[in-house]
């Protein structure tokens, strides 16, 4: 992970290559190999620096070479490439076809206003000295200094909601929390990312993880609870790997003096993204979603008073508290405060993490942003907020990414996944692909989201084959409304959003004749 390779004693130049899995899986660390053995053959000084992803992951892996003009970003960068660019004197900054320039000066990350991946890219993850070089630590020093009444002010103050779907306001939660008496209470980050085209959560852990823990520890303080818990998917292998690595050198440097974390593997059930079977399942019981009331914040985790709040919610809470809770408040559009990471992927040429205030149009994220298709065809749908968000046509480009905005429309945000398909998409079988999810990730609990997905699918492929088509549709509204209002979580009592909004916005696609 923290591969440092010197080739020379003298004067080397500090070369930085993400480790993060999408540069991993394009290859990275056969890159970092060549790159030593041709800078060694060579005999030029170099060190090279792992670092988490920037975002630009149609760069990836995106190579940064430390100069005196900043670093200069060459990318994407194969092992055929090294050879060349050591030619073109790229440890000088040297001109290459992959060269993209002064890497912060990229339109991609200029235009954006990092507070959640500020560090992200920039820092060895499991550095102590790059990270209090770069903030770290300022949060929860501010914390210390000013107590747990003036930390529950600062995050109310603002506004921060919930990064991992539900967006409810974190202030609120964490003052419940605070407010209520027990013997022992817990803080549990939610790490279970899981939705379709989202992927913050694992960048943050393998490209800052001790941002994370920075965060939990301010809630800690915050709340008073002496335990935490990280419940994390067996599928993310590498941000496992580095949070471990970061929970030791957080309990070194002092870190954690609030709040003993652990860190837990789920196996991987979707629906254990939902805080109340996320503790079912922490308790070592089955992953099924809880009644509620009694909320978490109320009785949680062993019955105790919780703060189940998602990575992104955790670690942006450090960076309200160095800038200050009203310059945080002063971003964003209506009650959605703040920014919002926004993962562009699915059919599009620029897919990454984008990072901006909350008010930034649809239109503007996919044709500005995103550059348009990958494939050169026109763009017909985009889907936000995971398998279970509300699929939008090109007519609703105009909505601004704000919970508000998308709920008028009958949308979600969700994590601030979007997912972009050309004309070439069959709008009937994403409808049908949500329903086989439903069906596939229910806990199995009730019985809407158990036996209604089945019968979801049943009916789709009737309309799609042509039988009583319009008797059918009515059918299957009325049955998207049975699971809206009967399902004991969102995993059933979401899945009328994509469901219906294909319906809705491309009925050709249910009508074959």
């Amino acid at each position: 992970m923290r591969a440092l390779i010197d080739v020379a004693m003298s004067k080397p130049t500090l070369i930085y290559v993400p480790a993060d899995s999408a540069a991993l899986a394009l290859g990275a660390d056969a890159l970092v190999e060549a790159i030593a053995a041709e800078a060694l053959r060579l005999g030029k000084p170099i060190k090279i620096v792992r670092t988490g992803s920037r975002g630009m992951h149609w760069l990836e892996p995106l190579v940064e070479i430390a100069t005196k003009k900043g670093r200069i970003g060459y990318g994407p960068v194969g092992v055929a490439d090294v050879g060349g660019l050591f030619v073109a004197d790229w440890l000088g900054g040297g001109k290459h076809a992959l060269c993209i320039g002064q890497v912060e000066e990229h339109p991609f990350l200029r235009r954006q206003d990092r507070w959640t991946f500020a560090r992200c890219g920039i820092v060895d993850p499991l550095s102590w000295s790059d990270f209090i070089e770069h903030g770290g630590g300022r949060g929860l020093a501010w914390a210390r200094a000013n107590g747990a009444a003036a930390t529950l002010a600062a995050v109310t103050a603002s506004g921060l909601r919930g990064r991992g779907g539900a967006g409810f306001p974190a202030g609120i939660k964490w003052r419940t929390v605070h407010d209520t008496s027990a013997d022992i209470k817990y803080v549990v980050c939610n790490a279970d990312e899981g939705d379709s085209g989202t992927f913050a959560d694992r960048m943050l852990m393998e490209g800052d993880p001790l941002a994370l823990l920075e965060g939990m520890a301010i809630c800690a303080l915050a709340v008073g609870a002496r335990k935490g818990f990280i419940y994390i998917r067996s599928e993310y292998p590498r941000a496992i790997t580095v949070l471990e690595g970061a929970l030791v050198l957080a309990k070194q440097q002092g870190l954690l003096s609030e709040c003993e974390i652990e860190l837990r593997i789920g196996a991987g059930a979707y629906v254990c993204g939902e805080e109340t079977a996320l503790l079912e399942s922490l308790e070592g019981k089955r992953g099924q979603v809880r009644a509620k009331p009694p909320l978490p914040a109320h009785r949680g985790l062993f019955g105790k008073p919780t703060v189940v709040n998602n990575v992104l919610t955790l670690a942006t809470v450090p960076a309200i508290l160095t800038r200050g809770a009203e310059a945080y408040a002063a971003l964003g559009s209506g009650k959605s405060r703040g920014t919002i990471p926004i993962q562009l992927a699915g059919n599009v040429r620029h897919a990454g993490l984008y990072e901006v205030p909350f008010g930034i149009s649809l239109r503007e994220l996919i044709d500005d942003v995103g550059a348009g298709t990958a494939s050169g065809r026109p763009v017909r749908a985009v889907q936000v907020g995971g398998p279970l968000g509300a699929y939008f046509p090109c007519d609703l480009f105009d909505t601004a990414i704000d919970y508000e905005a998308f709920a008028a429309r009958e949308g979600l945000v969700g994590h601030g996944g979007v997912v972009v398909f050309d004309d070439s998409v069959d709008m009937s079988r994403q409808a049908r692909f949500a329903m086989e999810f439903c069906a596939a990730e229910s806990c199995g609990k009730c019985t809407p989201c158990r036996v209604g997905s089945v019968r979801g699918m049943e009916v789709i492929d009737k309309i799609v084959s042509g039988r009583d088509v319009d008797e059918n549709l009515v059918l299957l509204e009325d049955l998207c409304n049975t699971l809206r209002l009967g399902s004991l979580c969102a995993l059933g009592g979401f899945v009328p959003f994509p469901v219906l909004s294909a319906v809705r916005h491309f009925p050709q696609d249910f009508r074959r004749s």
